[in-house]
């Protein structure tokens, strides 16, 4: 089963944030995204924008919409 948390998680970043398509050359700034897209879909988690079972993807949308109704909640987290 733990397994199968780990390929949910690197799922998320390869259809979420397209992490296989990232081609950056410096291995200091690929390490650092990557921890970023990490924060960042952990935070997408946990983050309630109002309707049940809204998909990663569809909160980055929603959250871009309207970023001053959000940030508050975000930093909160």
């Amino acid at each position: 089963r733990s397994h199968w948390m780990v390929e949910s998680y690197h799922w998320h970043l390869d259809v979420t944030f397209r992490e296989d398509g990232n081609h950056t050359i410096d291995k200091a700034a690929a390490y650092n995204l990557n921890i970023i897209k990490k924060l960042a879909i952990n935070t997408l988690k946990l983050l309630d924008v109002g309707r049940k079972n809204v998909s990663l993807k569809s909160k980055r949308y929603m959250i871009s919409l309207s970023t001053e109704k959000y940030i508050e909640k975000i930093m909160q987290i």
